[in-house]
C-alpha cells in the first residue's frame, strides 16, 4: 500500500475512535486541579523590565502569596480526549522502521509533539496533566477577543483599568490617560506579554470578571476541557490550570485567525510612549522599541532563531515554571510543540527543549503511527454538515473568499511593527471540509495558511 494512504487509513482509524468518544463526551472532564500548596514567599518571576519569558497579570485574590504548587507526579487519571494513550501517564510514541529515537534530554513535565494541519499527535508524554500555564494562557485570551474589536479602535486608559495587576506583572508600559490603538493592546499582548495590555483590552471587553467568564466557555467549545481560567494572563492564580493537549488546542485554533498570526510571528514594533511637548512647543507622542520574548522567534546568546518559526507564545512564572507552545514549518509540514516546565533550570531551557522536539518531529513525520489527534471545536462538525461549507480566513464556514493562495514574501505589519522578514505563506483553499458522515470519517482540520519567518 502506497504511504499516503497507509496514512491516511492511519488517520481514518484514530479519527473515527476519537470522534465517537468525543460524541458520547456529555460534560467536560471531571478531573481535579493539582492539589493547591501555599507558596509562603512566591513572587512572581519576572518584571516591566525582564527581557526573558514574561508572566501574566491577575486580580487582587490572585496575588503571588497565592499562588498554588502542583504535584510532582502526574495524576492517575487523565483525559483521555483525542485518543486513549493521551490520557495515559508517562512518554507515549510508535515508532515505525526509520523513525528517530526521541530526545533523551527533554526535562519537561508534559509535553506534546503534534501535525497541526492533520490534526494528528505525533508523541506525547503526559498530555492531559492540568498544570498551571503562565503567560501560556493569553493564547486564549487573544483567541476570545480578537474578533471584537477592529485593530484600528482607540481607547483612552482610566485608571480603574490597571487597577489589580498581578505584583511583579510583566508590562508593556501603558500610561494611564494616554490613548492606545486595539493594535497597539495587542502588540502589547504578544510581544511582551503585557498584563497592563491584558487588562486595558479586558476593561474595554466588559472587565476581567466578563472576559475570564467569556475565556472559559471558549475553552468549552474548543474542548479544552482541562482548562480553567482564573485570570485572562495567566498570573499564578489557585486552580488556574491547562495542559500541553489544552494549550495546543487553543494555538491551532487562535492561528486560524489572520491578526493572530500576524502578532505571534512579531519580532520588534514600536509601542506608543508619553504625550509630550518638544522645544517648540509642538504636543507629539515618543514611541519606544518592544521585542518579542519568545527566543526561538528572536533568538538568544545561547539558543538560536529556530528555522520555521512562526510564534506562538511563552510564559514562566514561579508556580508555572517556563511555558512554551510553539508553531513551525518546514518544507510545507506545520508542526505545533507544548512544553510545560522543564525540571532542568538551565537559561532559555524551555525553547532548547521545543526546538530538540521539533527537530524530532520534522525528522519522524511519516515514520510513526500517531498516538492521538486533536479534536477540532465542538462547532466545527456542525458546520461541515451543511453541504459545501469551506473553510474560511478565521475558521468560519463561507470564508474562503479571503484567502490568498499566493505567498507574499516580506510582509510587515503596520505601524512599525514588522520584524526580520515575516512573510505569509499562504495554503488557503486547499481544504474543502466534508459534509455529514464523510466528515466523521475522513477528518482534518488544517491551517489555512500560515505567517511564517524567512530569512
Amino acid at each position: 500500500m502506497p504511504a499516503p494512504l497507509k496514512q491516511t487509513a492511519r488517520r481514518t482509524l484514530l479519527v473515527t475512535s476519537a470522534t465517537l468518544a468525543s460524541l458520547a463526551l456529555t460534560a467536560p472532564v471531571s478531573l481535579a486541579a493539582p492539589t493547591p500548596t501555599p507558596s509562603a514567599s512566591a513572587p512572581v518571576s519576572g518584571s516591566p523590565s525582564a527581557s526573558g519569558s514574561p508572566n501574566a497579570s491577575a486580580s487582587a485574590s490572585a496575588s503571588a502569596s497565592a499562588s498554588t504548587s502542583p504535584s510532582a507526579t502526574p495524576p492517575a487519571k487523565m483525559s483521555s480526549l483525542g485518543g486513549a494513550r493521551l490520557g495515559q501517564a508517562g512518554t507515549q510514541v510508535q515508532l515505525a522502521g526509520g523513525a528517530p529515537v526521541l530526545p533523551k534530554d527533554v526535562t519537561a513535565r508534559s509535553w506534546i509533539v503534534a501535525d497541526a494541519q492533520s490534526g494528528e499527535v505525533l508523541a506525547a508524554h503526559n498530555a492531559h496533566w492540568r498544570l498551571p500555564p503562565a503567560s501560556t494562557m493569553k493564547m486564549l485570551f487573544a483567541d476570545t477577543l480578537l474578533p471584537k474589536f477592529p485593530r484600528s479602535t482607540q481607547y483612552k486608559v482610566q485608571p480603574k483599568d490597571l487597577e489589580d495587576l498581578g505584583s511583579g506583572s510583566s508590562l508593556v508600559g501603558i500610561k494611564e490617560g494616554e490613548t492606545y490603538s486595539v493594535h497597539d493592546l495587542w502588540l502589547g499582548v504578544f510581544l511582551r506579554s503585557g498584563n497592563d495590555a491584558v487588562h486595558v483590552l479586558s476593561s474595554m471587553n466588559g472587565g476581567v470578571a466578563e472576559t475570564v467568564k467569556q475565556m472559559n466557555e471558549h475553552a468549552e467549545e474548543l474542548q479544552a476541557l482541562d482548562t480553567t481560567v482564573v485570570s485572562p494572563d495567566g498570573y499564578d492564580a489557585p486552580h488556574q490550570v491547562s495542559s500541553a493537549y489544552d494549550l495546543t488546542l487553543i494555538a491551532r485554533s487562535g492561528l486560524q485567525k489572520k491578526d493572530f498570526r500576524e502578532y505571534c510571528s512579531t519580532l520588534t514594533a514600536k509601542f506608543p510612549g508619553a504625550t509630550t511637548k518638544n522645544k517648540k512647543g509642538k504636543t507629539v507622542r515618543e514611541t519606544f522599541e518592544i521585542q518579542n520574548t519568545n527566543r526561538l522567534l528572536t533568538g538568544d546568546y545561547d539558543i538560536s532563531q529556530y528555522q520555521g518559526i512562526a510564534g506562538v507564545k511563552n510564559g514562566n512564572t514561579t508556580n508555572a515554571g517556563a511555558t512554551f507552545t510553539g508553531v513551525a514549518e518546514r518544507a510545507g509540514r506545520v508542526l505545533l510543540v507544548t512544553v510545560m516546565n522543564p525540571e532542568k533550570d538551565d537559561h532559555n531551557e524551555v525553547y532548547k527543549e521545543t526546538a530538540a522536539l521539533f527537530d524530532w518531529g520534522f525528522q519522524a513525520a511519516g515514520k510513526v503511527t500517531p498516538v492521538g489527534e486533536l479534536v477540532p471545536p465542538k462547532g466545527a462538525a456542525q458546520a461541515s454538515a451543511q453541504p459545501g461549507a469551506k473553510s474560511g480566513e478565521d475558521g468560519e464556514a463561507g470564508g474562503a473568499g479571503n484567502v490568498s493562495e499566493k505567498p507574499v514574501a516580506g510582509a510587515v505589519a503596520e505601524n512599525g511593527s514588522g520584524g526580520i522578514g515575516i512573510a505569509m505563506a499562504i495554503t488557503g483553499g486547499v481544504l474543502v471540509l466534508l459534509a455529514g458522515a464523510a466528515f466523521l470519517v475522513n477528518r482534518r482540520w488544517p491551517l489555512p495558511d500560515l505567517v511564517r519567518r524567512r530569512r
